[in-house]
Formats: structure tokens, sequence, C-alpha cells
């Protein structure tokens, strides 16, 4: 058997934010193994905490259809299992993940846990396709793109597209037709796609998103998306606020039309090259129990 925790991102509330598995005994099992856990679990995304050469230890994610090289939500949920578990306190560890090697800080000197994730390099590549079909595709039309801003694919670990959108009136509205989306991002066909806007629903909060998956990965929506938040960051600074002084701390929502709201802090440098993390809580839900293969 093994043994899979859920913990729920993003939140201080199970049953909110973004559940993730995670799997702390990973020791010996094969890529084959890893897959076939994540796709029975079910969850978005599964983590597997494995021993490292290079670092404090060795971060592997896996959606029911692929693996991925950096997960946000994962990542916080496999820090807070390893407090949980007494394996690690507070203090500065290294995770070592497909998109690199990464800091992570971990502060428990408030009421709740904080945990922040330093990710990679962000990166954007334009974005050149039939906008009408992109929107028609989330199931909004031409008429809600908020034209003050580009369309593009950013990536601060994984390749996601970003689309502005005018209103956040129209997020209940968006229904997914996932299949679609290879043939609308021919520049990344395997991105996941992610309408945002500035029309906040908290006054403290920067942007506000939705996520839904590339079809490769096995699921239709992510509730609150830690890597495409950090990408939000990026675009922030560098499309929307260039002048934004750093560092800054913006917060992002996320999950509110499927009854999984969240936040992520999401921490943006310029020092000078520009330079992303996020912070973000996580509570154990339940454990479950996989046969083998």
């Amino acid at each position: 058997m093994v043994n899979v925790k859920q913990y729920d991102a993003f939140t201080t509330v199970p049953g909110k934010g973004n559940p993730a598995g995670v799997v702390l005994a990973a020791i010996g099992l094969s890529d084959t193994e890893m897959q076939y856990i994540a796709a029975e679990a079910g969850y978005n995304e599964t983590a597997f905490v494995l021993p490292s050469e290079k670092a404090d230890y060795r971060f592997r994610y896996f959606t029911p259809g692929h693996e991925m090289n950096l997960c946000g939500h994962g990542t916080i949920a496999c820090i807070q299992a390893l407090v949980d578990a007494g394996w690690i306190t507070a203090g500065t560890i290294t995770i070592d993940t497909n998109a690199g090697l990464l800091p992570i800080v971990v502060d428990l000197a408030g009421e709740e846990p904080m945990i922040t994730m330093r990710q990679a390099i962000p990166q954007f590549l334009p974005w050149t396709g039939d906008s009408a079909a992109l929107l028609a595709a989330i199931g909004l039309t031409i008429e809600d793109l908020d034209t003050r801003y580009p369309i593009v694919y950013g990536n601060t670990g994984i390749w996601t597209l970003l689309i502005p959108i005018k209103e956040r009136r129209r997020f209940a509205a968006m229904q997914s037709d996932n299949p679609l989306f290879p043939a609308l991002l021919a520049e990344v066909p395997r991105a996941s796609v992610h309408p945002f806007t500035l029309d906040t629903q908290s006054a403290d909060t920067k942007m506000y998103g939705r996520h839904f998956s590339s079809p490769y990965s096995g699921t239709i929506e992510d509730p609150v998306t830690g890597t495409a938040s950090g990408v939000m960051g990026a675009y922030y600074k560098t499309y929307i606020q260039p002048d934004l002084k750093t560092p800054a701390c913006l917060t992002i929502e996320q999950g509110h039309e499927i009854g999984k709201a969240g936040k992520v802090y999401v921490h943006v440098e310029a020092l000078p090259e520009l330079s992303i993390a996020i912070s973000g809580t996580a509570i154990y839900v339940k454990d479950v129990s996989l046969k083998n293969m």
C-alpha cells in the first residue's frame, strides 16, 4: 500500500484552496509507479518527496496525465507535510525540481505556518493566434478581452497562457473546452490557459484569476494555482505597472467560482533581474491508502 496525504494549499480551511496529494515515502518508486499513483489519487497534482544529492530534498510532481516540472500548490503542501512530520523546522531549505534548484523559506512564527518558494526566472513569449476562437474556448466572447494588455505565454516553472479579461463578473460564465487548447496554442501547445482580471473581489487584492488545465494533464481546472500566480506577478510588473517599486507583494485571488477560494501572495523583486517568489499556507485534510500496481 502507498499512503497519500491530502493537503489543501493556499488556505487554512479544509475543503477550500487547492488540494494536492503528498507521498513522503517515495524512495524506490519508479516513474511508472508515481504516474499510476497520481492517476489513482486523482488530485490535479500529486507530489513525491525523494532524497537529493544537490539539495535538501528532491520533489517530483505528477498530474493524472503526466509529470510537471514545477507545482506551486504541490510544493506548499509538501513543505507543510514535512513540517507536520517533524522532518524540517523553521528556516530555509533547498529543493531539487525539474525547474531547477529552488530555495524555500518556512516561517513558523505566526498563527499559521507561512511557506515561501522561489520560482524560476520569468519568461514570456508572444501569442499570435485567433483571439475570438481563444475566448470562445473558455466560454467568452471577444468583447470580454481587456485589450489594454497583451495575451502572452508566461513561465516561472511551467508555461501558461495569460488572457486579460475586463470584468470579474464574467468569470462565472466561463466554460472551458480544454481539448481545443493545443490547436489554439500553436507556439506552446501543452500550455495551460489562465484568464485573469484586475477587477478583484477584495480591496487588498491586485489580480483575480481562473486556471484551465492543458488537456494532457488529465484535469480540467486548477482551483488556486501557485506557478500561474507567480507568472501573474511577473506579468503585472512587466506589462501592467512597469514602474512598480520593488520589492512588492501582490495578493492574488482564485477559486471562488468552484467553491475553492484561496489566496496566493506573490513577491516581486528586480535585482536587476526580475525575480518571483510565492507564499501560502497549507492544511492537512486526510490520508488515502492506495494499492500498489
